[in-house]
């Protein structure tokens, strides 16, 4: 068991209720399977890695672990599911690190599912990057942030306005106002609308090993036309 857990924050892929901004462009079909590619390769990319993988996931009332285990069978065992807690999503985040916290993990990362091209580089820069501050933010280009990293759960999360631009720079004052340090990684985008998914799929025709189970779903939906 590693001292530092990987938490990735998840919705259930249920027809209809993933992506929403997104499916308008694609359609409810394209978007379902499109988003089940992105979790295939989140967990092939990270499971039986070098943290313990745990799948912080909304809806509460949906058996995610026997989800999980179809994406990879061989580590389903070895990986944690648990639903979100919380009536928004800086209480959700929140309460993912102190989950984390009380089963004894010393650096908590926690990442989103909208960046199937995230690497494991990314991972231990942010692991590597606790050694010198207490936040860790990677910065997603709409404003938000695909990625944040704390040793304990500080309260970084009330009172911001999230999916929105401002996120990211309320985040750091909030954290600075409490005296925290904050470290900044790379920029990543994140697919949210039809021109991150032309974006995505560029990337991936350069570099299908960045998300290959991706990279498949967007070759067969643009011989569909979708795209």
């Amino acid at each position: 068991m590693s001292d530092t857990a990987l938490a990735i924050m998840v919705r259930y892929p249920e027809k209809g209720k993933i992506k929403t901004r997104l499916a308008r462009s694609i359609g409810k079909d394209a978007t379902l399977r499109l988003y089940q590619a992105f979790l295939c390769d989140l967990a092939q990319r990270f499971a039986g890695w070098t943290y313990d993988v745990h799948w912080a996931y909304t809806p509460a009332e949906h058996d995610f672990a026997a989800f999980v285990a179809t994406l990879v069978p061989e580590y389903a065992g070895q990986m944690s599911v648990f639903p979100q807690q919380g009536p928004d999503l800086g209480t959700r985040l929140y309460q993912v690190f102190h989950t984390l916290q009380v089963r004894q993990f010393c650096r908590t990362i926690v990442i989103g599912s909208d960046s199937p091209q995230i690497s494991r580089a990314t991972i231990l820069q942010a692991e590597q990057a606790l050694d010198i501050a207490d936040v860790v933010l990677g910065p997603a280009e709409d404003g938000g942030y695909y990625l944040i990293a704390m040793h304990e759960p500080h309260e970084v999360f009330s009172g911001i306005p999230m999916s929105t631009e401002a996120v990211l720079q309320m985040t750091i004052e909030k954290a600075e106002a409490q005296g925290l340090s904050v470290h900044l990684l790379e920029p990543l985008f994140d697919v949210d609308e039809q021109p991150d998914l032309i974006r995505l799929a560029e990337l991936l025709q350069q570099d299908s090993s960045l998300a290959p189970y991706t990279a498949t779903c967007l070759a067969e939906m643009k011989k569909e036309y979708v795209l």
